[in-house]
């Protein structure tokens, strides 16, 4: 049996790391559902994982693993549907992950953007089809957030049921 004040700093450490990984979410290329699986893990590993425990991580896994695939379908889906190649969208994928590692966390906002439209108007040489391709990346980043935001609002929710039902 843990201490209450152990229970309780378990439990607020617990909700700023999910609170970090949601807030997270809005940064592309930050990893939020898996801090907050990380978060639901370390939790169980602590706290010891009860049959609700184990339900809800599972739950919590699927939700996680969900997410991080859409996360990719939905962006790339947008900027390609609007136009962009595929060479394109990796090159702002990888524009976007080299501008959060140098200038975090905004580098890889500015970066991936601005490297879809420079590389669609090198490839096409028409600024309207470049224009058009970074607003489909957009909308496509758009669309993203909220599937992942509304996903790990799930995650917490599961999360909170397990504290309270545990």
């Amino acid at each position: 049996m843990m201490h209450s004040w152990l229970e309780t700093s378990v439990f607020w450490v617990t909700q700023i790391v999910m609170l970090l990984g949601l807030l997270g979410l809005a940064v592309p290329i930050y990893p939020g559902l898996v801090v907050m699986w990380l978060a639901g893990l370390g939790y169980g590993i602590v706290q010891g994982f009860t049959p609700l425990g184990w339900v809800v991580f599972a739950l919590m896994t699927i939700l996680m693993l969900i997410g991080t695939v859409i996360d990719n379908i939905l962006m790339g889906a947008g900027a390609k549907k609007s136009g962009a190649s595929w060479m394109g969208i990796g090159v702002a994928l990888l524009a976007g992950l080299v501008g959060t590692l140098l200038f975090p966390p905004l580098g890889g906002l500015i970066a991936a953007p601005l490297a879809v439209l420079v590389f669609e108007y090198w490839r096409q040489k028409d600024w309207e089809k470049a224009w058009a391709a970074l607003r489909g990346l957009a909308l496509g980043w758009g669309l993203s957030f909220l599937a992942r935001f509304a996903i790990g609002l799930g995650i917490m929710g599961l999360w909170w049921l397990w504290v309270w039902r545990g």
